[in-house]
């Protein structure tokens, strides 16, 4: 590869991808180091939810301090969201975005407490959510269990393909001017005078400026800079089953069990909602008391599931910090990188994610405010 470029953006997941376009469509030399295959981790082995309301096993685990500190995410969220809803047309090809609401199914009365005290906080961040008692959520979602007595409903959540979304963003990367390098692992960063020394399996790169999007291994890249980022990778799994009819329309969530269940165009039901997978040497593998488990926590909350036959699981690499705040901004010890990491629901969170990149990296004000929000600025 050409030795020189403005910026190397690290990582070729969504947000790497979008900001190393936006980057290159303002005008700068970009390379994008990708040490895998594009989108091979979280970006296109993520379960494809859009998720904008507060994580339920989160609210009930961390409480409402937790919960309202955590605000300035759901708006960082929204308006991402509000940037998925444009990204079809900028692109021109079908992502399969859609956004018919989002429910978390509550079976006892704690839990409707619960989801009570978490849809006042998100009103606090002027997020749209209903409570559903029973004839409502019946009304609205009868292919639920009958021990479903209410949920909290966003509507603005919903689902996109992963599988589309990650090579459409890189081809449009490409056609901007990027020069993508997969298989192509940073081994070592070294800073020099005008920038930085990236080296790689493919030679050195000589870069200006560095923008961390590296995700799970993000915390890797950070030490070679000399900062401890407070991330790490989590092994999760995901299970498609068969093509059923059509059955489901939202993004469905269990207030009883971690869960989280769509059915896609084609018919399938993707279930995921943050069961762990194994790690075997340095690979992962699927974990089936996890798959099971997931399995059976789908069945209870949509019974039609007991009679889908579950036909492919996989694993993914997820990036997560302990609060579930993103480390979004300049690195503090080395002028010149930026980190590009939105924890857990990065999918969700990445345009908006790319966009505050890129806005720093040309010295502009970020699209969304970073204090408050990000844990470099705490």
């Amino acid at each position: 590869m050409r030795d020189e470029a403005d910026v190397a953006v690290v990582g070729g997941g969504i947000v790497g991808l979008m900001t190393a376009r936006l980057l290159a469509r303002e005008g700068l030399d970009v390379v994008l180091l990708e040490a895998g295959d594009l989108g091979a981790q979280a970006s296109g082995a993520n379960a494809g939810s859009i998720h904008l309301q507060l994580q339920y096993p989160e609210f009930a685990a961390y409480g409402e301090d937790w919960a309202r500190a955590y605000i300035p995410c759901l708006r960082f969220l929204e308006a991402s969201l509000s940037l998925w809803e444009g990204l079809a047309e900028d692109l021109d090809a079908d992502l399969g975005l859609k956004l018919s609401g989002g429910l978390v199914v509550a079976t006892t009365g704690a839990q409707m407490d619960r989801l009570a005290a978490k849809a006042r906080i998100e009103a606090e961040a002027g997020l749209e959510m209903h409570l559903l008692g029973r004839e409502d959520l019946r009304a609205m979602a009868p292919y639920l269990a009958p021990d479903a007595i209410g949920a909290a409903f966003c509507p603005r959540e919903g689902k996109a393909n992963p599988l589309r979304v990650t090579p459409v963003l890189a081809g449009a990367a490409a056609a901007a001017g990027v020069r993508v390098m997969t298989r192509t692992e940073v081994t070592g960063i070294d800073a020099e005078a005008t920038g930085f020394i990236l080296r790689t399996g493919a030679g050195p790169l000589r870069a200006g400026r560095i923008v961390n999007a590296a995700g799970a291994a993000a915390g890797r890249i950070g030490r070679m800079l000399g900062t401890r980022l407070a991330i790490e990778g989590f092994p999760l799994q995901v299970t498609v089953t068969e093509p059923v009819a059509p059955l489901i329309p939202h993004l469905v969530y269990s207030a009883a069990a971690k869960l989280s269940l769509k059915q896609l165009a084609n018919g399938g039901c993707v279930i995921g909602g943050g069961w762990p997978a194994k790690l075997r040497g340095d690979t992962l593998v699927t974990d089936p008391s996890s798959l099971t488990g997931n399995m059976a926590t789908a069945a209870r909350a949509v019974p039609a599931m007991a009679q889908a036959r579950a036909i492919r699981s996989w694993t993914a690499w997820v990036n997560g910090t302990a609060d579930w705040r993103p480390i979004l901004g300049p690195d503090p010890n080395a002028p010149g990188v930026i980190h590009a990491l939105f924890p857990w629901v990065g999918f969700s969170a990445g345009p908006m994610t790319a966009r505050v990149a890129a806005d720093l990296v040309l010295g502009r004000a970020p699209a969304m405010p970073l204090a408050g929000l990000s844990l470099l600025f705490d």
